[in-house]
């Protein structure tokens, strides 16, 4: 099983509109993507979003990251967002990495993602821990009906 990860922090409050249709469209293209196992959602205060997602595979992963809305939404990040960082790993079993994990693997082997506003914790290369709330959705697959 292939798990990525990412956190990123919505810059402005302006911009929170533009991020959340650009997010619940890549969660609706992932729920029905090809591989997807399913992922968690976790929304913490000053307006960042951490997901964990469980893909069959690395090329599955990349034919999402690759292809519709996802690819769509990338670009207007870097405008959009002041932090962005994303991990990912491979590992035997199903289970979804605790959000502790998920923080220890962004810390050790995440990578920053380019923005056009860095915050001072991008600037630093420092990755705040999530807070793990009621505010966690789960993401299980949906499959489109013929």
């Amino acid at each position: 099983m292939h798990i990525s990860i990412t956190r990123l922090r919505v810059r402005s409050f302006a911009y929170l509109p533009s991020f959340l249709w650009h997010a619940f469209q890549s969660t609706r293209q992932a729920q029905r993507a090809r591989g997807f196992l399913g992922g968690r959602l976790l929304v913490n205060p000053k307006s960042v979003y951490w997901t964990v997602i469980a893909w069959e595979s690395d090329s599955a992963m990349n034919e999402f990251r690759t292809t519709a809305a996802h690819r769509a939404a990338m670009p207007k990040l870097l405008q959009i967002c002041d932090e962005a960082s994303v991990v990912h790993w491979t590992q035997e079993t199903s289970e979804l990495p605790s959000w502790e994990e998920s923080h220890r693997r962004m810390v050790a082997d995440g990578r920053l993602s380019k923005v056009n506003h860095p915050s001072p914790n991008q600037l630093s290369n420092e990755i705040p821990a999530p807070k793990p709330s009621r505010a966690e959705t789960l993401l299980k697959p949906r499959r489109r009906k013929l």
